[in-house]
């Protein structure tokens, strides 16, 4: 069986993120938007390092205007997504790109995101859910209305409540407020913490959010205490490798961490973040463990099992995703 075939549980994307750039480029000529700067000659997305990434990232998502315009990006990026195998996705969407966190309009952009994942899991064999981001970089008081939109519309298709964007904005805490009302709301809570910052960023955000998974997390490696802690409260990193690389929070995939988290008992994951950005699928990552760290198709089957057992959807939907997990056996 080939990496690629492989059926896959992946935890953390970003919907827009996920956007193949042809998709955008396309959007951007339709809506006659002049975001040329963004893309390398070879029609790839350019940036320097991650602040210039947030800025073309965001630059991306201006061509993303309307709840069909979702739609649509919702089905390109299921259909790309389970040509690598996934069988199972979890992806960040943020109600500040969809109506400025105004609730009515993110109930129509959310509806549109909706149909489409209903289409692609006939199509495709893929189940997608959604879980609501504040943007950190945009401040605490921008988070209170994307935790509402998320409390507000938390069912079967949005089944978590987290935290993406600049991780060095702030301290974890400032944003306590957001996750709190998602955590009343009986919402799962995920943050991104640890590509940047350290290990004392990770403890920060375990601590004072109360998060069951942690997005990258990969500077927990630094503090011993730190993976005990994370050992005793169950948590599971959802570990972006190819992104930590591009974005060099990491020297190279040999430096990575993950294989040491893995060694020291700590529940990982394996994601893509935004793969067209950093050039990956989850092939891509499945083939660089292996040959970097000689993971090898049990190594996954732990890997998906973790990833399923973590995911913030319903037992039924597990179920469902278990069966077919096991057509790998």
């Amino acid at each position: 069986m080939s990496f690629q075939t492989l059926p896959k549980v992946e935890l953390h994307t970003h919907l827009e993120g996920c956007a193949p750039p042809a998709f955008i480029r396309a959007l951007a000529a339709e809506k006659k938007i002049d975001i040329s700067g963004i893309f390398d000659a070879r029609g790839g997305y350019a940036f320097r390092d991650f602040d210039h990434f947030l800025k073309v990232y965001e630059a991306a998502c201006t061509t993303l205007q309307t709840p069909d315009d979702f739609r649509r990006l919702t089905m390109a990026v299921l259909e790309e997504t389970a040509a690598q195998g996934v069988v199972y996705m979890e992806t960040f969407v943020s109600p500040d790109f969809c109506g400025g966190g105004d609730l009515a309009a993110w109930k129509d952009y959310l509806a549109a995101m909706v149909d489409a994942a209903a289409e692609a899991e006939v199509k495709h064999g893929i189940t997608l859910k959604g879980i609501v981001t504040g943007i950190r970089h945009f401040g605490p008081e921008a988070c209170k209305p994307a935790a509402k939109c998320a409390a507000e519309t938390f069912g079967e298709f949005i089944t978590g409540y987290g935290m993406a964007g600049g991780e060095m904005v702030g301290r974890p805490g400032d944003y306590a407020y957001s996750f709190d009302m998602a955590r009343e709301a009986g919402m799962p809570l995920t943050c991104h913490a640890g590509e940047w910052g350290g290990a004392s960023m990770v403890k920060e955000t375990i601590q004072a959010l109360r998060v069951s998974r942690i997005g990258h997390g990969i500077g927990a490696i630094e503090d011993k205490g730190l993976i005990d802690e994370i050992l005793e409260n169950d948590i599971v990193l959802e570990v972006c490798p190819g992104s930590n690389v591009v974005l060099k929070a990491v020297n190279g995939w040999a430096g990575h961490p993950i294989e040491e988290l893995r060694d020291a008992g700590v529940k990982v994951t394996i994601s893509t973040d935004d793969p067209p950005f950093f050039h990956t699928t989850m092939t891509a990552e499945y083939e660089m463990l292996n040959r970097t760290f000689g993971w090898d198709e049990d190594a996954f089957r732990t890997a998906n099992e973790t990833a399923l057992a973590a995911a913030f959807c319903d037992d039924a939907t597990r179920a469902r995703v278990s069966k077919r997990l096991e057509a790998q056996e």
